[in-house]
């Protein structure tokens, strides 16, 4: 991991600047403990972060558990920055009905009002951010209301200095150290304390310019270098990317599709907390008295039946065996003819919150070992 040479060192007060000159002109969202998770939510200070709190993770597994005094020793949650970006609804327009005889008003749904800044961004979820990028913003069909989040929102980034047993960025090349795309780069060298910050844009060095902070010296960079390294050492799962694509596309009637078939409770978990899955359905509703209406979009599941629906004909991907391949297929192999890179970031959310703890790593194994 290489390090800028204008890297600066925050203690706590400096590290609470930074949240509140952001908060200033943006809705600041962050990791906080609640119910039981680290869920993202409105962040006013470091007070709200949560302080000693770490996850434990495994296949259909996670507990938060107190251990030192890190803010940003958590790892990841339940939630993902395509919750604020990529809304789970999003109303489209909403029409009213014109004067008689007059056609009905439609009013697009504006952008939102106020910006946003994310504190705590991970490696996995940084490239998670520019997977997205490429479907709403990249393609022939532009998403205005993502665009327009996307392109005011502030990304302070964090390296993770610890793994859980569900991490397997490396293997996708997405962390456990940030990536591009980041304003500000944050790596706690000392739990709660200390905070070795690197800008990365233009606007990520204003502002550490106007923060409290010192200059960092070379022991602190080799200090956050190690950190990473150690968080890297202790991911033990591993994905084989070599040509899995190609891999999947020779191996669809493979047994172990109806193996995973017979486990797979087709609850939609792993979509909805994948940071990088897109489909919705489109939904119009109309008020009681016929004189309003909208249309919203909402996240969908490729694991419903109702996805694949086609009128007078029933669902097209009827079997969970249907549907669970084309989840790992398109995130896997499709997804690389689509947007010309992986739709997995390594994260492993869809292993922890998965049920019964179907892990994509394992599947694809599978196959390999006995294509």
């Amino acid at each position: 991991m290489s390090h800028s040479r204008a890297a600066v060192l925050l203690d706590l007060p400096g590290l609470n600047a930074l949240v509140s000159r952001l908060a200033k002109r943006k809705r600041v969202l962050g990791p906080v403990e609640r119910d039981g998770a680290v869920r993202y939510e409105d962040v006013t200070s470091v007070d709200d972060l949560p302080k000693g709190w770490v996850s434990e993770q495994a296949g259909g597994h996670y507990r938060l558990a107190k251990s030192g005094e890190a803010l940003f020793g958590y790892v990841i949650g339940p939630d993902s920055w395509k919750r604020f970006l990529h809304p789970p609804r999003q109303r489209i327009w909403q029409a009213e009905a014109g004067a008689e005889g007059a056609p009905p008003v439609i009013h697009p749904e504006p952008p939102p009002d106020k910006p946003m800044a994310f504190l705590g961004v991970r490696g996995c979820e940084l490239a998670a951010i520019a997977v997205q990028d490429r479907v709403f913003m990249q393609g022939p069909y532009r998403d205005p209301h993502y665009a327009a989040r996307r392109a005011s929102a502030f990304i302070v980034a964090v390296n993770c200095d610890r793994a859980v047993s569900t991490c397997f960025c490396p293997s996708m090349g997405t962390g456990p150290a940030v990536g591009a795309g980041h304003d500000i780069c944050l790596t706690e060298i000392e739990e709660g304390r200390t905070f070795l910050a690197e800008a990365g844009s233009g606007k990520g060095a204003e502002l550490l310019a106007l923060l409290p902070s010192r200059p960092a010296r070379e022991e602190n960079l080799a200090a956050a270098t190690a950190l990473t390294e150690r968080a890297e050492a202790q991911i033990a799962r591993r994905i084989d990317t070599k040509d899995l694509p190609g891999l999947l596309q020779s191996n669809p009637e493979h047994p172990r599709w109806d193996d995973v078939a017979r486990r797979c409770l087709n609850c939609a978990n792993c979509t909805m907390v994948c940071p990088t899955c897109f489909c919705t359905e489109t939904v119009e509703t109309s008020s009681l008295d016929g004189k309003s209406a909208a249309r919203e979009s909402r996240w969908a599941s490729c694991f419903t039946l109702d996805f694949t629906h086609v009128h007078g004909g029933g669902p097209l991907r009827h079997s969970p065996k249907s549907r669970y391949r084309q989840w790992m297929t398109h995130k896997l192999d499709t997804w690389h003819d689509q947007f010309g890179q992986s739709g997995c970031t390594g994260c492993g959310r869809c292993i922890t919150w998965c049920p019964v703890g179907i892990d994509i790593t394992e599947e694809v194994a599978a196959i390999r070992r006995e294509p």
